[in-house]
């Protein structure tokens, strides 16, 4: 699914009503419409709804709905219509007269200065007051007002955007915002959604199909996509009926350090459960016992000097190669990464200590292979590059750096960024909370190490590797919970992820 920013959707707004064609007030009766289905579907009509409308288009869409909803039947609403600026758009003006025609509808005219008005402990306040179209910070009276909202409504809902936001960069707005339980945009998500500062302000959100023009998203040159259950599927192969376990390539992972074998077991398992032929196993002497016990599938690899291993005669016996998961920082282990980024032309997914070697060895970027894969987390990132003020001014280092390196860099979290080095991210709609835990992300190497084994582009076997491994995470906290989630519940978890996915 593509992903469209805040003036991307205002363009889409204004070529559905040249190219439909549809009046601007007709468009907007049409969104009202929608909220109140969503509203309907969710609440009874015993609520009470206090409607703040500012004077623009989002305050249109607020007064439309506050029209619709008394009409229907939902006789505890109220609107506050704020008065700021001179005038009101076009739109808005004419959704007041409407709602003045209802006369039982309680308009209450809030002037610059005047008291707050009240917000009852009952009251379900929907914000319409700017939405996406604020082009300066809210201060003084209305940061007040915003602020007064905050503080007094149990539950928020705001339409389209948040009131105070400036959209997907607001690293320079110090203004107040609508802190909304529930955000309900329209048509797609906004790129805005996908950066945790902006989770106070969006909470929950919802997109409504509003018919806008389907043309324009063919015509539209996007940068954001949000990868779905029917895009990965579309990218998993289908086993042969005469496949053999040389078909499904042989991974090789680097993994593991005295009181770290688990990081090894966990990636090497993870591996295996998504399809790959074949995987050895290099850990030190102290973890051989262990990973043959924990995993008899797996083939390990000894090397007491951690130098023989990244050798290019041994890499070339492997499909793709995997480094990171528990195997420290220490200085043999420096210089077998450095032998290995020599001599490696394999695909290569690079995670946890590996990263952390680089970002100590930052001259040894230049050595990384086309397309190869970095998974690290926002410190491991942090550390690789720079400290960020916000996650949007880390995502547009993130850009950057996969467009020096020419690599993906997959950066885990909600809503996993995976970016490409002509400029594309890719953000994940699976997981949850519960996969904040110890040995997640040694899992998810095993995974696009076994994709990229069996031949998987390293772009699909990123996308695809990240919403399996959060597929099988959601499926693991649907018996089990969040807080009870652990990584091999993740494991164990991956052949139903495959179903599911292979299925629908």
């Amino acid at each position: 699914m593509k992903i469209l920013n805040t003036q991307q959707i205002r363009d889409w707004d204004a070529y559905t009503i040249i190219n439909e064609p549809i009046l601007d007030i007709d468009l907007m009766e049409r969104a009202a419409q929608r909220l109140f289905a969503w509203i309907k579907e969710k609440h009874t009509g015993e609520e009470s709804f206090l409607i703040f409308a500012g004077p623009g288009n989002n305050g249109g869409d607020a007064l439309a709905l506050a029209r619709i909803l008394y009409h229907a039947g939902y006789q505890n609403t109220r609107v506050v219509m704020l008065k700021i600026g001179a005038k009101l758009s076009d739109e808005c003006f004419k959704n007041l007269n409407s709602l003045e025609a209802v006369r039982k509808v309680e308009i209450l005219y809030c002037n610059e200065g005047d008291c707050m008005p009240e917000i009852t402990s009952e009251d379900i306040v929907i914000d319409g007051i700017f939405g996406s179209g604020i082009t300066r910070a809210i201060t003084g009276y209305w940061a007040k007002v915003v602020e007064h909202i905050n503080r007094n409504s149990f539950e928020t809902v705001s339409i389209d955007f948040p009131s105070g936001l400036y959209g997907e960069d607001n690293l320079n707005n110090e203004g107040a915002k609508i802190e909304a339980q529930i955000t309900l945009t329209f048509q797609f998500p906004n790129l805005a959604f996908f950066f945790a500062d902006n989770l106070p302000y969006f909470g929950k959100w919802f997109v409504l199909d509003i018919g806008l023009h389907p043309d324009f998203m063919n015509e539209i040159d996007v940068h954001y996509f949000l990868t779905e259950k029917n895009d990965v599927q579309a990218l998993i192969k289908q086993r042969k009926t005469f496949g053999h376990k040389g078909t499904y390539g042989h991974g090789f992972l680097i993994a593991g350090s005295y009181q770290k074998t688990g990081a090894a077991v966990l990636a090497a398992k993870a591996c295996l459960r998504s399809g790959v032929g074949l995987v050895t196993v290099h850990v030190p002497e102290t973890g051989r016992e262990i990973l043959q016990t924990a995993v008899p599938e797996a083939m390990v690899c000894i090397d007491e000097t951690e130098m023989n291993f990244c050798g290019a005669e041994i890499l070339q016996r492997y499909s793709a190669v995997g480094i990171g998961p528990g195997i420290g920082t220490k200085q043999s282990m420096q210089n077998a990464l450095k032998r290995l980024l020599d001599n490696n032309s394999k695909p290569l997914v690079i995670d946890a200590d590996a990263l952390n070697i680089l970002s100590e060895n930052r001259d040894w970027l230049r050595l990384l292979p086309p397309n190869a894969i970095l998974t690290p987390h926002v410190g491991e990132f942090d550390r690789l590059t720079h400290n960020h003020d916000t996650s949007f001014e880390r995502y547009k280092t993130q850009l950057e750096f996969s467009k020096k390196y020419n690599v993906l860099i997959v950066l885990k979290g909600a809503y996993t960024c995976i970016s490409d080095s002509v400029g594309n991210a890719h953000f994940n709609s699976s997981g949850n909370p519960g996969m904040a835990t110890a040995g997640s992300g040694d899992v998810l190497t095993g995974i696009i190490l076994s994709l990229l084994a069996q031949g998987y582009k390293p772009l699909d076997a990123a996308r695809a590797g990240v919403f399996l491994h959060g597929l099988a995470g959601d499926l693991a906290a649907e018996q089990l919970g969040f807080e009870a989630l652990i990584a091999s519940d993740i494991i164990n978890n991956l052949g139903l992820a495959f179903k599911k996915v292979k299925k629908e």
